[in-house]
């Protein structure tokens, strides 16, 4: 499958250098931290010279960008057939804010990296938000008020800020999108 990064469309090959890119980036992450890594080590790690990786990513912050938008829509949303409403919404929050659970590295990362004023990561962030707001009107219905959906949005933006933060785990962080869903949905 070839993904569109974010800069331009890519061929069989430069999808490729983009997947290794990205590996390497999750690897150094794990050896040096976020604060740490620059897209030169990355590169180096993934066998690519320096300027080709800055041909693909403009920042380390695109890059992780880059990671989480590619995991999100790689990940299937979890399905709507629960009868009860609240049940679909409590799914795609917690499914969404577990993505990256497991890696507190890469978490804290992408979550540094989605904050930053690099277009790339402007033009990603959007993508991200388009993906996150159509799986919650999956979820809910089309006839949703769009006050609700906003609501989501930013419970959810805000949840995993706290997280990046390091105020509470991603699991933890799940757990409150599931009781602050249950406070906000009939």
């Amino acid at each position: 499958m070839i993904l569109e990064a974010t800069r331009r469309r890519l061929t069989e090959k430069q999808a490729d250098t983009v997947d290794r890119l990205t590996k390497a980036a999750v690897d150094v992450l794990r050896r040096e931290g976020f604060a740490g890594l620059t897209v030169r080590m990355v590169a180096a790690e993934a066998g690519v010279g320096a300027a080709t990786a800055y041909t693909y990513f403009s920042s380390k912050e695109h890059l992780f960008a880059e990671i989480f938008w590619r995991r999100l829509s790689a990940t299937p949303p979890p399905s709507n057939d629960d009868p009860v409403r609240k049940n679909r919404i409590v799914a795609v929050l917690r499914h969404i804010a577990l993505l990256v659970a497991d890696e507190p590295e890469l978490a804290g990362a992408v979550t540094s990296a989605l904050l930053g004023r690099d277009p790339d990561v402007e033009h990603l962030r959007l993508r991200i938000g388009v993906e996150i707001r159509s799986r919650l009107v999956a979820a809910l219905g089309p006839d949703t008020d769009p006050d609700l959906i906003e609501l989501l949005e930013a419970l959810y933006a805000g949840a995993l800020v706290r997280a990046g933060m390091g105020y509470a785990s991603y699991s933890e962080i799940a757990d409150r999108l599931e009781k602050s869903a249950h406070l906000l949905i009939d």
